[in-house]
């Protein structure tokens, strides 16, 4: 019989401080409604009218909110359940690629009908599509792999590690290693991925035209409306029970075991769901930047992600994607500039990150917003 007792909750998400006030909803909505105009402006402004937004803005807002759907989905376990995860790029990655299989196929379609091998298996002598790229020619099953391979993949690592109680750096460490190994399997020929080349060219998606306005427009309103409605999810997971439970589960796991609740089954919902949300951004971002290759697989990009919620405030939903944005805005201008001294850069934002901003830019606006509410007082 399992016991009600107060669950150790994270400042910000417990019951009162974890509803979000009226302003804060509004500014949210008034967000998403001007994310959600812009392509708009690309589309009915001519391009020497002071409000055209150019077809570059729009792709480069698009890539950064599918960065976002994978800090929210990272946040979900590192920073609600305290689960460190290195390896997040590798369920990015196998979401653009069950993505990018159909994308090749329909390309490879138009130029030599159906049935066409992609360049890439022509230059090898290949005479037919491997076992594991059978259908993927129907958007439907591809966006059922997309779903699938990382959900399948999370479920099965997460269950033997979370049984075997592997949990803080060790859990990291074998994250980051599934990443590498992933990377080095999908970097050779034979795998049937393009190589190091990876999966580019694409032309078509549900027969229009992939660089057209229009379809841009469409996947930026897909990203948004599929960002939108994870933030709401993660919210309502968050601030029910279970959510309780998975603070818990970070705030203190043997005391949760001990009161009778198994925290295998929470991690692994948590560990497989957030898997699923990060293959969903990979297969959102693929054909919006046209390219997909195993290095989003590197652990380079697991790590970034870690610094996009770390930079935003973990255990906040919003943080991570303020973060993201944020940072990969900096990242855009950096690279541009001085672009050898990115990593460098990406670095001392950690630092400065940890040592000053420890509950990242939401925990700063925090306190910014309760100075003011405590000299208005005075």
């Amino acid at each position: 019989m399992k016991t009600a007792v107060a669950m150790p909750a994270l400042p910000g998400a417990a019951p009162g401080r974890g509803l979000l006030s009226p302003t804060i909803w509004s500014f949210l909505l008034a967000s998403v409604v001007i994310l959600a105009l812009l392509p708009l402006l690309n589309l009915a402004m001519p391009a020497d009218h002071p409000l055209h937004v150019s077809s570059y803005a729009v792709a480069l807002l698009g890539k950064f909110m599918c960065y976002a759907l994978a800090a929210l989905a990272l946040d979900l376990v590192w920073g609600y359940t305290g689960i460190l995860s290195l390896g997040h790029g590798v369920f990015f990655a196998l979401g653009g690629y069950a993505h990018g299989m159909y994308l090749m196929r329909t390309s490879a379609a138009l130029d030599g009908g159906p049935g066409a091998l992609p360049g890439f298996m022509v230059f090898l002598d290949w005479k037919e599509y491997p076992w594991f790229w059978a259908f993927t020619d129907h958007f439907a099953w591809a966006m059922l792999l997309v779903v699938c391979v990382p959900g399948v993949l999370a479920f099965a690592f997460g269950y033997f590690a979370f049984r075997s109680r592997i949990k803080g750096v060790y859990f990291s460490i074998i994250t980051q290693a599934m990443t590498f190994a992933a990377m080095l399997l999908f970097f050779r020929n034979e795998t049937g991925f393009g190589g190091n080349n990876g999966f580019t060219g694409f032309r078509q998606i549900l027969g229009s035209d992939i660089t057209a306005p229009g379809t841009r427009a469409a996947l930026y309103w897909v990203t948004l409306a599929v960002l939108a409605g994870s933030f709401l999810l993660a919210r309502a997971i968050t601030q029910s029970r279970l959510g309780r439970v998975l603070t818990a589960v970070r705030d203190g796991e043997s005391r949760l075991r001990f009161l009778g609740y198994e925290p295998l089954h929470f991690k692994l919902f948590v560990w497989t769901l957030s898997a699923i949300m990060c293959g969903v951004a990979g297969a959102l971002y693929v054909p919006q930047v046209g390219i997909i290759n195993p290095g989003e697989m590197s652990t380079e990009s697991s790590i970034e992600m870690v610094i996009w919620v770390a930079t935003g405030g973990r255990g906040t939903l919003i943080g991570p994607i303020v973060g993201a944005g944020a940072v990969n805005g900096l990242k855009t201008w950096f690279t541009g500039a001085f672009p050898e001294y990115w990593l460098y850069a990406l670095g001392l934002i950690f630092v400065l990150t940890t040592l000053f901003l420890p509950q990242g830019l939401v925990g700063l606006a925090r306190r910014l917003r309760s100075r003011g509410d405590t000299r208005s007082e005075l």
